[in-house]
């Protein structure tokens, strides 16, 4: 774990601080969004959807609340909450995505710290001041996701679930022969194939981020993917400080980039974000080379477990590529459902009642953009969540 257990200090809180002491060991307490950011960096469970930084830009509707959890004066975790005002102010639900997240994953007492920090905001935000919490599990590598079953024994209740749930994530804890070894055959002799084309690897910096967009958005007009990303946030994230900011790479051929791809590479998991490539990249199969040398790259200089390649938003050649690319040693897992926590039942009416609109307009306007003429369309079968999930 990085250096990050140090007591905050008084200094640093946010006048508006709110401490709730769930025992004399555990204090949870805010603090505002660029100390926050700050701090978060040297988490284990760190992800770009808890940087403050890059959800004022995704989310500018919903009021930001990070909060610390500190146990005899060391940091243990965190939670960035989005609060959302409801319609005609009848209320706010509290959200939280890929949280609470743990400063060391590997304690011997992290499911026991989890459980506090999940109580802790139990306690503000569902008991205090009346919201519906909704909590957004990370998908896990673990045979089950403990972090889910522990919420819904604490008594939250199953809400919405992905249509294309499953995550793919490549073990990075791998010599060169044991990681070649793992990738299916497939994909492991493309890979070979794509090393006999005369292409070149680059590590770039922040400046070159114009070289990417510039990739990326004649691929986008090319392909007619929709795009559900969070691509307006780029700017603010390669802004950020060299813990925080992604990482890019490029593919050359001839002098030309072919391929392009900006990583997130804080914490135990690293997440492609981006990627994009031109015409000429697939025959000369530039995406396994690109791969292969950030797989290399993540696992020589960051201390990241896993490498995680994000869904496939339904596409089938995403589904292989990418389940070829995890092989043996990686796992293919779903991101829970949403669960949702109230004190009253009303609370818990409004919340489940703006989440169930929220998803029917989001059907509505999926459907609308498939029935565009050019727009591709989803062609994988969604996948079956594990049993423990439904």
């Amino acid at each position: 774990m990085s250096a990050i257990a140090d007591l905050v200090p008084q200094s640093d809180i946010a006048s508006d601080r709110e401490t709730s002491r769930l025992s004399p060991a555990l204090v949870m307490r805010r603090v505002d969004g660029a100390r926050w950011d700050e701090i978060a960096a040297g988490f284990d469970g760190i992800c770009q959807e808890q940087l403050h930084g890059f959800a004022a830009i995704r989310w500018p509707g919903v009021t930001l609340e990070a909060n610390l959890f500190e146990r005899h004066g060391r940091i243990v975790g965190g939670a960035l909450v989005m609060v959302q005002k409801l319609p005609l102010r009848l209320g706010q639900i509290a959200v939280v995505k890929w949280g609470p997240m743990l400063a060391d994953m590997k304690a011997a007492d992290a499911s026991a710290i989890h459980a506090g920090m999940v109580e802790a905001m139990v306690a503000n935000y569902a008991e205090q001041r009346g919201m519906m919490l909704s909590i957004l599990p990370h998908a896990s590598p673990a045979p089950v996701n403990a972090d889910y079953l522990a919420l819904r024994a604490r008594g939250f209740r199953r809400g919405s679930a992905l249509g294309y749930p499953h995550r793919y994530m490549v073990n990075l804890r791998l010599d060169d022969a044991e990681q070649r070894k793992s990738f299916h055959q497939t994909w492991r002799r493309q890979l070979h194939k794509a090393e006999k084309s005369d292409l070149h690897f680059e590590h770039a910096g922040a400046e070159r981020l114009g070289e990417f967009k510039t990739l990326y958005e004649a691929m986008s007009d090319r392909k007619q993917f929709p795009d559900y990303s969070a691509y307006d946030t780029l700017d603010v994230l390669m802004a950020m400080d060299e813990a925080l900011r992604p990482e890019l790479f490029f593919v050359r051929h001839e002098g030309e980039i072919v391929a392009g791809a900006l990583i997130f590479k804080a914490g135990d998991r690293a997440v492609y974000l981006y990627g994009a490539t031109n015409e000429r990249a697939l025959p000369l199969r530039a995406g396994y080379f690109l791969h292969w040398h950030i797989i290399r790259w993540l696992r020589d200089y960051t201390r990241a477990s896993w490498y995680d390649l994000g869904g496939t938003d339904g596409f089938q050649g995403l589904h292989q590529f990418k389940k070829g690319m995890v092989g043996e040693a990686g796992h293919i897992k779903p991101v829970p459902p949403v669960v949702n926590y109230a004190a009253t039942p009303f609370a818990y009416w409004l919340g489940a009642s703006a989440f169930a609109a929220r998803d029917s307009v989001n059907r509505l306007k999926q459907h609308l953009l498939h029935l565009r003429s050019g727009v591709a369309r989803p062609d994988q079968a969604p996948p079956e969540l594990d049993d423990y999930l439904k």
